[in-house]
């Protein structure tokens, strides 16, 4: 392991990943999440995956690629899809469909497009509505899925954690309960358990295999509880992460987000998750040390909000290895620098995979 990550200096890690790709072997990676966070991250995930029909070669350090997507969504486009159609929600999965596909191709830029007008279709998005025929079409929400990655050529696969129409319950620290995610993210309390209706609804079994396959699996970055949290409460997945023989990685967020999280550490943020799978699931996390700049902080700070706390001491008290960095970037809002923390995590299971010598 290259000892100058794990103090923080990452900005290096790019070079160093091209460097040693033409010596490494192709991955099988699961990237495990929902929201923006995961989309992101796939957007600098799969310019490492040849293209459909194409083999993995010296410069393409990503044989197989599987994104695993929350859905328990229940506002805006895909809410009103769940409702009108008793399907699950499609909003997260299509994000993740369009970071896996060519960004300047016009069926990505269709599959994002927001209706503005008509009656009964202002606010939908094509993606969700596209999805939603396949969904009806097939009968099958995850063949609908699949068949709509194909169409846009997607650079990996795509899973919903679960096909079970399942809804959000969280135990607020009032002792309130609130069900479904919009009520949720709205509520000024906080969570303290967040379950599911049905409770530990079934995975997929390609979902499973994928992560027992896997040589690198990520976990985030994403809203705590219901982009995260939510994937691991599914029958199976914890326990097929904990056994996982592959790298385990959290990507932890950047700022601290309402009820899900304010207030919480770095730590607190995985330990907070473990309290929820019941077993330790990481080896490694991403933490950003990178300085926002006063306007940010201003911004944020407005809404309550403000940058993780990187208590990596603790972090590593719990057995879990820190990679610190400036991972972050300041826009309209404060993202993950997609090509960075992917080239990161890239590295990170190149290494372990070359040094323990496990086939691919």
């Amino acid at each position: 392991m290259n000892t100058a990550i794990e103090k923080g200096e990452a900005e290096g890690a790019p070079e160093r990943e091209h460097a040693a790709a033409s010596q490494a072997s192709p991955l099988r990676v699961v990237a495990i999440g929902g929201g923006t966070g995961l989309s992101t991250l796939l957007r600098g995930l799969h310019r490492y995956v040849p293209a459909p029909g194409q083999s993995p070669d010296a410069t393409k350090t990503i044989a197989d690629l599987a994104a695993v997507v929350t859905v328990t969504d229940d506002g805006g486009s895909s809410g009103r899809l769940r409702q009108d159609f008793n399907m699950l929600p499609p909003g997260d999965l299509r994000n993740c469909m369009v970071a896996l596909s060519e960004e300047e191709d016009l069926l990505a830029r269709l599959f994002t497009h927001r209706f503005r007008g008509g009656n009964g279709l202002k606010g939908h998005n094509f993606g969700n509505l596209f999805v939603a025929a396949l969904t009806e079409i097939t009968g099958d929400f995850a063949q609908a899925v699949q068949l709509a990655s194909k169409i846009l050529a997607t650079r990996g696969r795509i899973y919903p954690a679960t096909t079970a129409n399942a809804t959000l319950v969280a135990n607020m620290d009032d002792g309130s309960v609130v069900r479904g995610e919009t009520n949720i993210t709205a509520s000024r309390r906080r969570i303290v358990e967040l379950t599911l209706e049905p409770p530990y609804p079934a995975p997929l079994p390609e979902t499973l295999e994928a992560i027992e396959r896997a040589d690198l699996i990520t976990v985030g970055p994403g809203s705590l509880y219901t982009s995260l949290i939510t994937n691991l409460l599914v029958a199976g997945i914890p326990s097929a992460l904990g056994t996982a023989r592959g790298l385990r990685v959290y990507i932890c967020n950047l700022m601290t987000q309402a009820n899900e999280s304010l207030g919480l550490t770095a730590s607190e943020h995985i330990q907070r998750i473990y309290d929820h799978t019941r077993t330790h699931i990481f080896d490694y996390a991403i933490v950003n040390t990178g300085q926002f700049s006063p306007g940010t902080l201003a911004r944020y700070a407005a809404e309550g909000a403000a940058p993780i706390v990187p208590d990596i001491e603790r972090i590593e008290a719990m057995g879990v290895r820190c990679i610190v960095g400036d991972f972050a970037s300041e826009e309209n809002v404060v993202r993950h620098t997609a090509s960075r923390v992917a080239d990161t995590v890239l590295e990170l299971a190149q290494r372990r995979t070359a040094q323990a010598g496990i086939p691919q």
